[in-house]
């Protein structure tokens, strides 16, 4: 018995009635016609249905706690820390980063047919890997900002002032650009032959490269490594520097430790909750896993939504300023 991915493929194959010549896109140029077909989360009507409001859902409550954060914090003077300059554009890149795949996700999922052009296609795999490296170097940043202020306290406003804060956030934007730039233009040189299907519901480098009419023996691994080597070298600086951390606190009090430990706390869930599911996606060989499209999922949803609501339980002076801020609205 055909299972249902493989009756959609038929459908699909009869419904557009393509042959199997191979229509090459060079120097990036799109070919007449040239789309891809999304087949989604799923092939399943009522679990369409399910997942439309449980993801729609969750993305309205990233959208609100976010931009919240964002605004209180930018409108707050007793927030100017750089510890809270950093949080509030950790959540702006979470809500850009959520809003350019979610949204057509969710919409794809009651829609009848799901397709996305090449340049839409390529669009989405710049954003999707600029967001995520610019969030990464960011968390970097913060991890920085904790190590000045626990193992170099006398030299915290000399250090981290508002110029290094501004240029820190720069140089993640930056090296954002570059590793996106290089992803794009990794991909957009590959021939696309024939019913362009990809069994996702966004357009990522596993996918696009498994429906390469070319050979990608080497080109996999070197799309691979440029993810990969940027999660690892960024996993292994951020442990580096909570050692330290951790090695300076004994020489603080209980009390002192303590409150350190809480901040640091919520940065470490943020960077387990960021980096395990980056690991797993480009930390192995370049192949498509049934688990592939939840854990991305997690990424652009889950993560972006847990973020702002880490940050805000755990700080006792964000809940203060959003109480007196809603007390005064009100």
């Amino acid at each position: 018995m055909a299972s249902d991915t493989d009756l959609t493929l038929k459908e699909l194959w009869k419904e557009h009635d393509n042959t199997l010549s191979c229509p090459t896109l060079t120097d990036g140029k799109e070919s007449n016609g040239t789309e891809f077909i999304l087949l989604g989360l799923t092939q399943n009507p009522q679990l369409q249905r399910l997942l439309f409001s449980v993801c729609g859902l969750t993305y309205v409550i990233t959208l609100a706690g976010n931009k919240l954060i964002s605004v209180t914090i930018f409108i707050s003077p007793a927030l100017a820390s750089p510890m809270y300059f950093f949080l509030s554009y950790l959540s702006i890149i979470d809500v850009f980063y959520s809003s350019s795949i979610a949204p057509k996700m969710v919409f794809d999922l009651i829609s009848e047919k799901s397709t996305i052009s090449f340049k839409g296609c390529m669009a989405q795999l710049f954003a999707e890997h600029f967001f995520t490296a610019a969030e990464i170097i960011l968390l970097i940043a913060m991890a920085y900002d904790h190590y000045v202020a626990i193992c170099k306290p006398l030299h915290y406003v000399t250090i981290m002032s508002r110029s290094m804060c501004a240029f820190l956030v720069g140089a993640a934007v930056l090296l954002g650009f570059v590793h996106s730039g290089i992803q794009v233009l990794l991909v957009v040189q590959l021939p696309f032959c024939g019913l362009k299907i990809i069994d996702h519901f966004m357009c990522d480098l596993v996918p696009l490269l498994e429906l390469a009419c070319t050979d990608t023996r080497t080109l996999g691994p070197l799309i691979a490594a440029n993810s990969g080597s940027l999660c690892l070298l960024t996993l292994s600086l951020l442990a580096a520097s909570y050692v330290i951390i951790l090695r300076s606190l004994r020489t603080y009090s209980s009390a002192g430790r303590n409150k350190a430990l809480s901040t640091c706390a919520s940065h470490i869930t943020v960077v387990i909750l960021f980096f395990v599911p980056c690991s797993y996606l480009y930390l192995r060989p370049i192949t498509s896993f049934p688990t592939n499209k939840a854990v991305t999922v997690f990424c652009i949803l889950i993560t972006p939504m847990l973020n702002p609501l880490i940050y805000t339980l755990r700080n006792e002076e964000v809940k203060r300023v959003m109480k007196k801020l809603w007390g005064q609205i009100m």
